[in-house]
């Protein structure tokens, strides 16, 4: 598997059961708890501002837990992500919450062909997405090409500062690149992110940085506005295991000296009327 793409759809594509099945995803509580959302949706919920009754797509989806959160803040909600086994399991779980939403397998790259120009009020972007692209500027045409005049961009994402650290290592150096790389940073790493004992054997995955100055003109060189950045001390994972310690909401945080790190950040653009 040569192109990047399969490499790391092999990956994600096995990882999915795993996932459905982790308590990290919460999939139980959705189902149970009509007013649930996921930790990422309700950590950003102050500034995502008034969505329902408004259009929009989730990129790179995943088993969209964070799309069906999004749909039970108001909004009418497509997910769309490159793995056809996870896409089944967001639209399963849309419909045995009774939420009419539609999901779709397609490549972030090509969502303009599959899902419409100019369809979507507003299009989010969720942690741990922009890290497989490997061209920034592309995405962000994308991005403007599937915005109504006057929709938004919302993006919750790793920041680079964390992306570039080696998180395996005892005490983390800076390891991989903060901008982004013509060649991608190739990782062979057995586990996931989540709690789970399953053993995988899609390992190699194959992965780019995009520096916060290099987002935010993509965005404008796009056309779109840049409106704000906030840069978060926390991450909804356990990046730098035995250096974090989580807080009750989910977030997990440098467990010395939390001001040390930007961890993750919130980024919000819009397409000019």
């Amino acid at each position: 598997m040569s192109d990047y793409r399969d490499v790391n759809r092999a990956n994600w594509d096995e990882r999915v059961p795993a996932h459905v099945a982790s308590p990290s995803y919460h999939v139980e509580q959705f189902l149970a708890d009509p007013s649930y959302l996921s930790g990422v949706v309700r950590f950003d919920v102050p500034r995502l501002g008034a969505i329902s009754g408004l259009r929009g797509v989730h990129l790179q989806c995943h088993i969209g837990t964070d799309t069906v959160s999004l749909a039970r803040l108001g909004a009418r909600m497509s997910g769309l992500d490159f793995s056809a086994p996870a896409v089944e399991h967001g639209q399963s779980l849309a419909d045995r919450l009774g939420l009419s939403m539609d999901f779709h397998v397609a490549d972030v790259y090509d969502a303009v062909d599959v899902l419409g120009s100019a369809t979507y009020d507003f299009v989010y972007t969720g942690i741990g997405a922009l890290c497989w692209l490997p061209d920034i500027q592309r995405w962000a045409h994308v991005v403007a090409g599937l915005l109504k005049p006057g929709g938004r961009l919302f993006v919750r994402e790793g920041h680079p500062m964390l992306w570039s650290l080696d998180a395996g290592a005892q005490h983390p150096e800076v390891r991989y690149p903060y901008f982004e790389t013509a060649e991608a940073i190739v990782v062979d790493e057995g586990g996931t992110y989540v709690e789970t004992e399953v053993d995988f054997d899609s390992t190699v995955t194959h992965e780019w940085n995009h520096g916060l100055a290099e987002i935010i003109t993509a965005l404008q060189q796009a056309g779109l506005v840049f409106d704000s950045l906030t840069e978060h001390d926390s991450a909804p994972w356990n990046a730098l295991p035995g250096l974090m310690t989580e807080d009750g909401a989910g977030e997990w945080r440098l467990t010395e000296n939390p001001d040390r790190l930007a961890a993750t950040y919130t980024l919000r653009a819009h397409k000019p009327s």
